[in-house]
């Protein structure tokens, strides 16, 4: 199995453990045929792939992994031109999706109201002409220091694509005391010490999303909180799935990859249950925020 494959993998099985999260925000704010939504880092595409299934159309953008763009693209767009290497373009060269992933019946078919941008959102004002009702942030943030700190020149650079009184959704962890994996994420920080431009673990406040908000020009307009679990058959199993959302790239590179699973696996042992299986409750929170 290839790189690309096993990212594609580990991230859809990650990403699944948020669709709470994104159920809960759709239901509050009835998403549906009249929704024209703005994803960003709208990483392997879930949130978008729910929202389009519920008759939304869909933008997603994001500048961060132009690995984890190609999944959106595989599930959101699979019958998207190849390139001459087989790959997708703006993707991983020599790319194809397997059989039965991407262009099976689990697949939505690739529609019109389905657009992904691989780069900052500044390129999406002019991408369209009708304006966005709902912006999604779904990346959680609150567990490490400084990863609010690109959010509000994301916001800066995509709000004038949206209409007044849009809603704005951000997410974040929620208290640590509610977040089994919270405790886990603090060995990336250990790890990752060397590094001075390594990001530190830190417990979510209670106006992380409100400062971004504020910070954006954002007026907020509600908020709340879901359960959304981490279960994985065993310890390999999180190891990979953990590794697979990127929090621990930092700590790789400070160590390297043996150290790193090594210590994992031990911070992910009081979560083991006695079936072998590993579970952490977790509970995240979501700001709703309009554009005056």
């Amino acid at each position: 199995m290839d790189r690309y494959a096993r990212a594609r993998d580990w991230s859809e099985i990650q990403e699944r453990m948020l669709v709470p999260l994104y159920e809960a925000v759709y239901d509050r704010l009835e998403v549906g045929p009249a929704t024209r939504l703005l994803g960003l880092r709208c990483g392997s595409g879930l949130a978008l792939l729910l929202a389009a299934g519920r008759g939304a159309a869909v933008t997603g953008a994001d500048a961060s992994s132009p690995e984890r763009l190609a999944l959106a693209r595989d599930r959101l767009l699979p019958d998207t031109p190849r390139d001459a290497n087989g790959g997708v373009p703006g993707g991983p060269r020599g790319h194809s999706p397997r059989g039965g992933r991407s262009g099976g019946r689990n697949r939505p078919r690739a529609r019109a109201a389905v657009r992904l941008l691989d780069g900052s959102p500044g390129a999406v004002a002019g991408a369209e002409t009708a304006a966005y009702t709902l912006v999604t942030v779904f990346e959680p943030i609150g567990c490490l220091a400084g990863d609010s700190e690109g959010l509000g020149e994301l916001l800066a650079d995509a709000l004038p694509a949206a209409a007044r009184g849009a809603a704005v959704v951000l997410a974040g962890w929620g208290p640590p005391e509610r977040c089994a994996t919270s405790s886990v994420l603090r060995v990336a920080t250990k790890l990752a010490d060397p590094l001075r431009s390594a990001r530190s673990w830190r417990p979510a406040r209670r106006d992380d999303l409100e400062e971004v908000a504020q910070r954006a020009g954002l007026k907020p307009d509600g908020s709340g909180r879901v359960a959304c679990p981490f279960g994985y058959a065993d310890v390999d199993s999180a190891v990979r799935g953990l590794l697979s959302t990127g929090l621990f790239d930092a700590a790789i590179t400070a160590t390297d990859a043996k150290q790193v699973d090594k210590e994992l696996t031990e911070a992910l042992h009081p979560h083991r249950r006695p079936d072998g299986t590993v579970w952490m409750p977790n509970v995240f929170r979501y700001l709703i925020a309009r554009v005056p």
